[in-house]
């Protein structure tokens, strides 16, 4: 089968818009979260509330693994585009539930039933987003490119939160508290329903890559096969992956609420910084990306964690000596800067540990693991935490042990040959797996005998 030149472009385009779209949809909810709150989750302590729509920004979540490992077992059975092509038809589904949703005082207690509905749907698209997407990216991109074209997988997440973010800075600054209560926080994902149709034509006309079509249509896939014979890549993804998502819902998803309700910030002040912070580090994941395809992918990540585990206290310190928007907004783009270290190349670090019959399924598996364990009830947990405690230094405490953890998995991370064709490295780590496989079976008899 030939592959145009052009296809890999496509590729690109066909995940970034989305994933962007998927992301901006799901976040939406979280960046909202105070007023939906008043409409759907009504109580007589305003913490409870918050505590009910935090809880229920979680519950897509609880779907992710299973919904993930499904997705991902189906992409690798019957293609990337397949999968992509249902789980943005899911994101759209759940989007219009959201959008069109009675509220609490309408409808009762069918207002929040119909909202956490839409929250699973989210959950079990955004499960099958993430290995499919990355498959389908590091499978289309020329040997030694594989770092710069997986960085447009974080890339486009980062398009979609800084949509949600500039869109939670639009209407905190356009309209009153009123009118944002009433109607216009719906404008959102009315606007994610106009964009979605795109998406999904992309992804139907896009051609499953090259080396999906030769290695792994025809291979079954195995889940024991994945941890009898990946047990060190496993918790390398799991690691890696838990740090870049526990990054991402504490100093972007839950950031908003801890600085209105424990900096006492004005509701607009977080959105607008976020904003100029995600498009720094929009400008950067894909050049961290290319660099990690130079000089690899292990020294700059580890760099990057290790700075981020050292200068997480003395910025949470100085935020809350000092809590201005201009603080704040140093702090970002610090840590906007570190972020993108670590998002340009995990992508294809991740990507390369499994081979190509079994890769979206193995990412599915430890990045939705990661994700819902640790990310999605990440704002529910702070929020009961610094309410609890009255500790502002939270966040730091709950950051610093995952980025530690992400630190110490890169002693276990084996670097692959960056410039090899991915079916040579596929074939490789194959019969590397199988020699060990050979002797650990060998070790076994001997001691039988």
């Amino acid at each position: 089968m030939v592959i145009k030149k052009e296809v890999p472009w496509k590729a690109v385009v066909a995940s970034t818009v989305g994933n962007a779209l998927e992301w901006y949809d799901f976040l939406v909810y979280g960046y909202l979260s105070v007023i939906i709150a008043k409409q759907f989750f009504p109580a007589d302590n305003p913490v409870t509330s918050m505590l009910l729509t935090t809880a229920t920004f979680g519950v897509g979540f609880v779907v992710r693994p299973i919904a993930g490992i499904a997705i991902g077992i189906y992409a690798d059975r019957a293609g990337r585009k397949a999968a992509l092509s249902f789980v943005i038809l899911l994101m759209l589904v759940s989007t219009a539930m959201l959008a069109f949703s009675p509220t609490y005082s309408q409808v009762g207690i069918l207002a929040p039933i119909i909202v956490v509905c839409s929250r699973i749907l989210q959950g079990i698209s955004v499960g099958g987003e993430f290995g499919s997407a990355t498959a389908l990216l590091i499978e289309y991109a020329p040997p030694g490119r594989r770092g710069f074209y997986g960085s447009w997988q974080m890339f486009s997440q980062s398009i979609g939160v800084f949509l949600a973010t500039l869109m939670g800075a639009l209407l905190t600054s356009v309209f009153t508290a009123d009118a944002l209560s009433s109607w216009a926080w719906r404008i959102p994902f009315l606007l994610g329903l106009i964009i979605g149709p795109i998406g999904f034509y992309i992804r139907r006309n896009l051609q499953e890559p090259e080396i999906f079509l030769k290695e792994a249509q025809h291979k079954k896939v195995s889940i024991a096969e994945i941890f009898r014979r990946y047990p060190a890549e496993l918790f390398v993804s799991f690691a890696l992956s838990a740090v870049t998502n526990i990054m991402v819902y504490v100093l972007i998803a839950y950031l908003p609420i801890y600085a209105v309700q424990s900096l006492k910030t004005s509701l607009n002040a977080p959105f607008i910084v976020l904003t100029v912070s995600l498009l720094v580090r929009m400008a950067l994941v894909p050049c961290f990306g290319h660099l990690s395809d130079k000089i690899g992918r292990k020294i700059i990540m580890g760099v990057a964690l290790t700075l981020f585990a050292l200068l997480i206290y003395p910025a949470f310190i100085l935020l809350n000596m000092y809590p201005t928007t201009t603080s704040l907004l140093m702090m970002e783009l610090a840590f906007a800067l570190l972020m993108a270290a670590i998002l340009g190349p995990v992508s294809a670090t991740l990507a390369e540990l499994f081979p190509t019959h079994i890769r979206s399924t193995g990412l599915s598996i430890t990045y939705n693991l990661a994700a819902s364990l640790l990310g999605g009830f990440t704002p529910f947990l702070l929020t009961w935490l610094v309410a609890k405690t009255g500790d502002k230094l939270m966040p730091a405490h709950y950051l610093v042990g995952f980025l530690v953890l992400g630190a110490v998995s890169l002693l276990f991370y084996k670097e692959s040959d960056m410039n090899a064709v991915l079916s040579d490295h596929d074939a490789r780590e194959s019969a590397e797996k199988d020699v060990d496989l050979v002797a650990q079976v060998g070790r076994t008899a001997r001691k039988a005998n």
